[in-house]
């Protein structure tokens, strides 16, 4: 679960509803202070909303980008449904087709990026219709599967969302948590938004992790641009992974010093200056 160092967005950026021709979304939607060079869309990851992107909103508009953060169907506070299959994979790469397209301004083309479950979501999208996008960013998004370890945590935390409240399975969670968790001062931010998710989003996207394919061929016969970037650590996906699906795919590829799962939140600073450097490129 990625800890976002703050909930509150930045002076350059406000918390606003994106309408699409799909239903409202909530993002944060940061702007320069002059005319942007593009526009990024930013998906976050399971359990995870668009505040998992607070600390890169301020260095990637100073660089000239704008970037919109969004809450998913049924994350945080956009509106989900307790239909499972509302949360398929391909209805939420619908979704961010229809976020690209509320974005677009006439041909205007969007840098897509993806964290962890965002980033095999994001895939889903640029392979059902690649025409909206600029680029592709698999952040800390492995080619398929998420490891064993991880699949059986998935397993025991779906197994819980039938049978117990969200506040009961948040009080079990907390009971896990290490030591250096416990008093970090973000505790009623991290109960609010786990909270407000729904539990038939957690249950559907965590069986697409632990049963997600791999369509890194599908996506490397595409002419778009890609970029890997991770931690030096993980244990969603190991890194080694990651490095082999950045040579299939042609990528370019950043390790972030000093992270794991999470560059985001961890080294902010250094994540947004990779982020920048890629897609000035394109």
């Amino acid at each position: 679960m990625s800890r976002p160092p703050t909930f509150t967005p930045p002076p350059c950026a406000r918390a606003r509803t994106l309408r699409t021709a799909r239903g409202d979304f909530a993002v944060l939607d940061a702007a320069p202070g002059a005319e942007a060079r593009s526009t990024a869309l930013l998906l976050p990851g399971y359990t995870g909303s668009k505040e998992d992107f607070i600390a890169l909103l301020e260095p990637l508009a100073d660089a000239g980008f704008r970037v919109v953060s969004v809450d998913g169907r049924g994350q945080y506070e956009t509106e989900g449904t307790e239909r499972q299959e509302a949360y398929a994979q391909v209805e939420l790469a619908r979704d961010v087709l229809a976020q690209a397209e509320a974005l677009g301004a006439g041909d205007q083309r969007v840098h897509l990026l993806g964290h962890s479950l965002g980033g095999q979501v994001a895939r889903a999208a640029v392979l059902l219709d690649a025409s909206p996008f600029r680029s592709l960013t698999l952040m800390s998004s492995g080619p398929a599967e998420v490891v064993p370890g991880q699949r059986d945590r998935l397993k025991m935390l779906g197994d819980a969302l039938r049978t117990m409240t969200m506040a009961e399975v948040w009080e079990a969670m907390r009971a896990f948590d290490p030591p250096e968790d416990a008093d970090t001062g973000d505790g009623e931010d991290m109960r609010r938004r786990w909270l407000r998710h729904n539990p038939a989003q957690l249950v559907a996207t965590a069986a697409q992790l632990s049963g997600e394919p791999d369509r890194v061929a599908e996506l490397a016969a595409l002419p778009m641009p890609f970029h890997v970037v991770s931690g030096e650590r993980d244990d969603v996906w190991p890194v080694e992974l990651f490095d082999d699906m950045a040579r299939r795919l042609g990528a370019r590829r950043t390790v972030i010093e000093g992270a794991e799962h999470s560059p985001n939140t961890a080294r902010p600073l250094e994540t947004a200056a990779a982020l920048a450097s890629f897609w000035d490129g394109h």
